[in-house]
């Protein structure tokens, strides 16, 4: 009896040592945007999701912060982007000090269209994201691809590829 319960114990712990614990984000994930309220960046003001995102229209999501060094690699792809006359950039400012972003954008250009100020995090955790960067590819109110990490020349090919 003790014999058969120890093979089935060794059963399960060996099956379980087979299934991957790799955490694989859904990157292409076509969901409606979340829907928010948050304060702009360097102003008081607010403003809605709905009051954002038109519809027909590619946008760039990108959460960003001026402390990440990625963010920094990835920039000049933002930059790029920005170029492009069918899409807008809009950035979620997570969890930085306004002194330290502004200076950020002098040194670096900025290639938003409109920042959001969140200070705690939780606009970006609406929105999946578990890091920084991350970049939302947007158009018709759904979230078409989402890009982790900084983007790269094949991250900014894809989306020109995209909204072309």
């Amino acid at each position: 009896m003790i014999t058969v319960f120890f093979l089935i114990l060794f059963f399960i712990f060996y099956k379980g040592l087979k299934n991957s614990n790799i955490y694989t984000p859904n990157l292409s994930i076509k969901k409606d945007i979340p829907i928010f309220e948050a304060k702009l960046f360097d102003s008081d003001n607010f403003i809605s999701s709905k009051k954002i995102f038109k519809e027909n229209k590619f946008y760039i999501m990108n959460i960003w912060a001026s402390w990440c060094s990625p963010c920094r690699l990835e920039h000049p792809f933002l930059l790029e982007l920005n170029n492009q006359k069918n899409i807008e950039i809009i950035g979620i400012n997570y969890k930085d000090k306004i002194e330290n972003a502004k200076k950020f954008l002098k040194e670096f250009k900025s290639p938003y269209e409109l920042i959001i100020s969140d200070k705690d995090g939780l606009i970006s955790i609406e929105w999946g994201a578990y890091g920084v960067p991350e970049t939302f590819l947007i158009h018709n109110g759904k979230i078409l691809k989402k890009y982790v990490g900084p983007l790269d020349i094949n991250s900014l090919s894809e989306i020109k590829r995209f909204i072309k």
